[in-house]
């Protein structure tokens, strides 16, 4: 009987022990890796479909597409079609996809309830990022929503040396959801605002202009070619998410197999300090707070921050109660971050290279000037004017052309920079978007509060207030 006992008492010694040990994923848990590791450029580029087959339509398709349809249209094709053939193929990702959408979806779904637009519209996400939020295009999109840095910034989304907010999956949520109200006020059709999101509503309403209709597929030849492929790509997405069992794909497990809750912190933190105290691995946090870049959360009384935690059990609040309300030491310097936007840095780039030839002042020498004399004029050094001149000697000729750049001249050579503006005036193609993004500071919502707009909707001549 006390071999007996003895036995049982370690039994439940063992059992006891691995309750207390971290909660770990297993190490082949690639799900987990891919959310938790920043992904090379490109990552989710929509497959191109240049001619598809006009015989590989099936009735089938178009009536169980009619029975998911709810408010944004699930137009049936040979486009979608071809979408269908290629993603019902990615079994695996697919797999993937449904085990995740256990915990995004929800949340996509609360953001767009907040702003009224159709839950169909969360499945926009699998085609944008494959519901990664690290996936960055070849444009530098980034996260679960791609948000360009521009317009991430027009619908108050912060980038800086702490955080990525396209990486947040709340954040980013009800930025996309601002900008589908915005885009359907003005549009008037759910296709065409989600082509908008891909590439703008100035090239919608230009197709639109062109085409002469407000359908997308007639409208479709005119706009770039992966946004006609982008709407046929989200309808098969749709499909294959709704009937992923008839195409034997079956959800995989996720790393998020447990309930959540949601902290607002006032101090700088830790990520791996909130693991320990929660006993839960460190990776698993970063994956719920994918946004923090340098795996801190940097809260303050006056700005606190969110942080997503798995529920702790009882026995951890006086723990997760300490490492909360103790700052960690680091650098605490916030540097707003540059744009990544590929496209405006091949324009910058483009710009200092034209800066650089046109940058500069011209200065004839006149009889008995020397280099003293003229870099004491325009307030530079005399080492400068022989550098940029080329200059071997310092003796000069009257009539000699000499380059004096204009960036290193004292204030009344240069001219005096643009004041910012305090009212706008709408040009053609114009959108609210479009317009705060010229401006640093300047959000949609801004513009729409310090003019009184209800919508979206903007005339070319008005005169908008930027505050």
């Amino acid at each position: 009987m006390r071999k007996l006992i003895l036995t049982i008492l370690t039994f439940v010694a063992v059992l006891s022990t691995q309750a207390q040990a971290p909660v770990k994923v297993a190490q082949g848990d690639t799900i987990l890796k891919r959310l938790t590791t920043a992904l090379p450029t490109d990552t989710v580029a929509v497959p191109v479909v240049e001619q598809p087959l006009l015989f590989g339509q099936s009735l089938l398709y178009k009536l169980r597409l009619d029975s998911v349809q709810q408010t944004v249209p699930l137009d049936y094709n040979e486009y979608v079609q071809s979408y269908i053939d290629i993603y019902t193929k990615r079994k695996s990702m697919y797999g993937e996809m449904l085990g995740l959408s256990n915990y995004y979806f929800p949340i996509f779904e609360k953001a767009l309830k907040s702003y009224n637009i159709p839950t169909e519209v969360k499945y926009l996400a699998i085609v944008e990022s494959s519901l990664n939020p690290h996936a960055v295009s070849r444009v530098g999109a980034t996260g679960l929503w791609q948000f360009m840095f521009g317009t991430a910034k027009a619908y108050g989304l912060n980038m800086d040396n702490f955080v990525d907010e396209r990486k947040d999956p709340i954040q980013a949520s009800y930025a996309a959801a601002a900008y589908f109200r915005d885009a359907y006020e003005e549009l008037g059709d759910w296709l065409l605002a989600i082509a908008a999101y891909n590439c703008g509503k100035g090239n919608v309403n230009r197709a639109i202009d062109k085409a002469g209709s407000r359908n997308f597929w007639e409208i479709r030849k005119f706009l770039p070619k992966e946004t006609s492929n982008y709407v046929p790509a989200f309808i098969a997405a749709v499909y294959v998410m709704k009937y992923a069992k008839t195409h034997q794909i079956a959800a995989k497990p996720t790393a998020f197999a447990f309930k959540t809750d949601t902290v607002q912190v006032r101090n700088y933190v830790a990520l791996s300090d909130v693991a320990n105290a929660i006993n839960h691995n460190e990776e698993t946090l970063i994956a719920l707070n994918p946004s923090y870049k340098k795996k801190i959360v940097n809260g303050t009384a006056m700005l606190p921050k969110r942080m997503v935690i798995p529920r702790p059990e009882h026995q951890f609040y006086e723990q997760l109660f300490v490492v909360l309300n103790n700052d960690i030491e680091t650098d605490r310097e916030v540097i707003l971050a540059s744009t990544d936007d590929v496209r405006d840095l091949r324009k910058k780039a483009v710009q200092q290279k034209q800066a650089t030839v046109s940058n500069s002042l011209v200065h004839k020498v006149l009889p008995g000037q020397n280099l003293t004399a003229i870099a004491n004029k325009y307030g530079v050094e005399v080492q400068d004017l022989k550098v940029w001149n080329k200059l071997k000697v310092a003796t000069l000729i009257p009539g000699q052309k000499l380059k004096i750049y204009k960036d290193t001249l004292p204030a009344q050579f240069t001219p005096k920079a643009k004041t910012n503006f305090a009212n706008y005036k709408v040009k053609q193609g114009d959108t609210l978007s479009s317009i705060a993004e010229k401006f640093n500071g300047i959000t949609v919502a801004s513009l729409k509060a310090a003019n009184g707009l209800k919508s979206a909707k903007i005339t070319e001549g008005m005169v908008l207030k930027l505050m």
